[in-house]
């Protein structure tokens, strides 16, 4: 054998181990998109979960300090109801036949089930993320439903009513809904448009909230004989304040997981477009309500300031994406425009709302929603009005005849004595601020 021809077997010897190297290195899967779009949602999700404590500490702000503990007790109660609705029911109610165990009652009434422990790479679904994140990211916006209702029916709910409420909107109403789009459902494949929930999470919210003022009614004194309004300040607008904010870093994990993906470089571009596109919504809903507080009652209205924030926020939630930094300035600033308008509004009509819930997730969900085709030409005016009309007389029909139900069988208003001495001590027998006198 010649040397050259030895040099040649030696080193085909020594590429052999190099070459199964690059042919195990081609066959490998790509776990980027995986790892990442899994850390967006963990993320997202908890940023999500933050606005819980949002929602808190701006109800506690804005109802009377008689009234706080029961907020409080209801905010930390009702999430851990959606909690465990959305595992036991909701998710696969919302998302039929993935990542399900059947159930006692077939595959609509199934539990979640999670990947096993130390799963390797081959054995993931690496073309999407894990199922604990999706889960813990899609649980977020469903007791975010359940938290708008609360703030609308202050003062006066009986505490276990309500509960039961939260139990059928997080486990039934609200994953029914919201199958019809992001679950693939008749909507979805009509066209119909909702980036992160501006109608699918907030207004069904809202329309929830509508249907138990109508059915509860307004507070005692909250209007005259006459009609007339008379306010009824809140405890603490430090709290009510801070609560906003809360809710505004939450929003960026709302709009911003709702891109689903960040695999890729184009994905993680995009979320940051909505998290610029998020802010300025926000701060433009504020600027609006600000000015026009100040031109219609001649002082500038807090309250409406915040509210005004929020309603840009969930403006924009239907499409965070497509818009310029322009186009997120002008539909947040509508949303600040509706909470000033609309609050009046509501009260001529006796629709007792403490927060102004109503205004803020309803009117400006259902604006954020039929606006999407200003910028998505895949979206069409029409086939947006239809998603909101639909959704909305499920979310109010349904959620009226609970609450009729639920009047007649137990009652869900507290006595007079007990909404004048205040649902703390009536129903909890605990004082949010006990060394204070009630007011």
């Amino acid at each position: 054998m010649k040397l050259t021809t030895k040099l040649g077997v030696a080193a085909a010897l020594v590429a052999l181990p190099s070459m199964g190297l690059a042919q195990e290195a081609e066959a490998a899967p790509d776990i980027n998109p995986y790892i990442f779009t899994t850390l967006l949602f963990l993320i997202g999700g908890f940023l999500v979960f933050w606005m819980a404590a949002g929602f808190a500490m701006l109800e506690a702000g804005l109802v009377r300090s008689k009234n706080v503990t029961m907020q409080l007790t209801k905010n930390i109660a009702l999430f851990s109801i959606a909690a465990i609705m959305y595992w036991l029911i909701g998710f696969n109610l919302m998302y039929p036949g993935e990542w399900m165990i059947e159930g006692w009652m077939g595959p609509w009434f199934s539990i979640t089930s999670l990947e096993p422990v130390g799963l390797a790479a081959g054995d993931a679904s690496l073309d999407y993320a894990s199922v604990g994140s999706d889960f813990f990211f899609q649980l977020m916006f469903c007791a975010t439903t359940a938290s708008i209702v609360s703030g609308t029916l202050a003062e006066r709910i009986k505490l276990w009513p309500f509960l039961i409420f939260v139990v059928i909107l997080t486990g039934i109403i609200y994953p029914i809904e919201a199958s019809w789009q992001w679950g693939g459902g008749w909507l979805s494949e009509m066209g119909f448009s909702d980036f992160a929930g501006s109608t699918l999470v907030h207004a069904a919210g809202g329309f929830a909230a509508l249907a138990g003022a109508l059915v509860l009614g307004p507070r005692i004194g909250k209007y005259n004989k006459d009609g007339k309004v008379v306010p009824i300040p809140g405890s603490n607008l430090a709290l009510a304040t801070l609560g906003t904010f809360i809710l505004w870093l939450g929003w960026f994990g709302f709009n911003g997981g709702s891109q689903l993906a960040m695999g890729t470089v184009g994905d993680v571009t995009d979320v940051s477009r909505i998290f610029a596109n998020t802010n300025m919504a926000a701060a433009a809903g504020a600027v609006a309500a600000l000015l026009l507080s100040q031109i219609m009652y001649k002082k500038p209205d807090l309250t409406m300031t915040l509210n005004g924030a929020l309603a840009g926020l969930v403006s924009i939630t239907a499409e965070p994406l497509a818009p310029s930094l322009f186009g997120a300035l002008w539909i947040g600033a509508v949303g600040g425009v509706i909470v000033v308008l609309t609050v009046p509004m509501l009260d001529k009509l006796k629709i007792d709302d403490v927060v102004g819930a109503i205004p803020v997730h309803l009117i400006a969900g259902i604006w954020g929603t039929f606006i999407v085709p200003a910028y998505n030409s895949d979206a069409s005016f029409g086939t947006q009005i239809v998603g909101i009309v639909a959704i909305g007389a499920f979310v109010f029909v349904v959620s009226l005849v609970v609450w009729l139900i639920l009047k007649a069988i137990m009652g869900i208003r507290v006595g007079e004595e007990e909404e004048i001495n205040g649902l703390d001590m009536s129903e909890l027998g605990m004082e949010a601020y006990p060394e204070f006198s009630k007011s």
